[in-house]
């Protein structure tokens, strides 16, 4: 899949990302495509926007116009800054929390809440070093984080059970969705980062992606008026969607 812009102005452009394009370089995985590159022959004007990056080792990333992340794993909307007035103000609004963030997620079992938040703090794991946590025994800082969510369904597809969930983090730490969920003992399908043994032992709704899906972003467009941007939900979402359907 190709990455599709669905607003550009002078300041902003918003897109939407497809599952396992990396948003900028990481470092690590060498020679990837990521969706930064494939801005800059676009816009590349966007070159030099924002704060530079670089790995563990000190090697330069390329990182023009990030302000926000979506893991490799996820689909859905992201933006980023054209000029450095927008970046500053991207970036005060995700500090203020004043930017909406609405994701869609499918989980492992039966949420039973139709309403919920989720207030625990997170630091990283004291097993994986690649792993955050918020559970007992995490270690570092932990930094708070709150997630609200609301269940939109709930059903079983071959005699296992699962939820569809809309999710509103209030926060924004690293894999917070992720973490969150799992903490709560309703890890997110397919992730086989934070739950690689119900990966294995779960038909897994039929989907062979990391239910997540970033489907709305809200801002004050540097310039201009307060947008809300939407990310259609994937055909697979809808698919799964149906098979739990009560």
């Amino acid at each position: 899949m190709e990455p599709v812009i669905l607003f550009e102005n002078d300041s902003v452009i918003v897109a939407h990302k497809p599952v396992g394009l990396l948003v900028h370089e990481d470092g690590h995985t060498a020679d990837a495509p990521t969706l930064v590159g494939w801005l800059l022959t676009r816009f590349p004007e966007m070159q030099g926007v924002g704060e530079p990056g670089r790995s563990t080792e000190g090697v330069p990333l390329e990182r023009s116009g990030v302000v926000h992340r979506l893991d490799r794993e996820t689909s859905g909307i992201i933006a980023f800054a054209r000029t450095p007035e927008a970046y500053a103000s991207l970036k005060q609004q995700f500090h203020d929390r004043q930017v909406y963030k609405e994701y869609r997620a499918f989980v492992y079992g039966r949420v039973h809440d139709r309403w919920g938040t989720i207030d625990r703090p997170i630091g990283r794991s004291a097993k994986d070093f690649r792993l955050r946590s918020a559970q007992r025994g995490s270690k570092g800082l932990a930094r708070p984080a709150i997630t609200s969510y609301e269940r939109i369904g709930v059903g079983d597809y071959e005699s296992e059970s699962f939820s569809y969930l809309k999710l509103i983090p209030k926060t924004g730490r690293t894999h917070q969705l992720r973490v969150h969920l799992k903490a709560i003992d309703r890890p997110i399908v397919c992730d086989t980062l934070y739950a690689p043994t119900m990966v294995e032992r779960s038909n897994n709704l039929g989907l062979t992606r990391l239910a997540l899906h970033a489907h709305v972003l809200e801002f004050d467009v540097p310039g201009g008026e307060r947008e809300r941007f939407v990310a259609p939900v994937p055909q697979d979402f809808e698919e799964a969607a149906e098979r739990i359907a009560e």
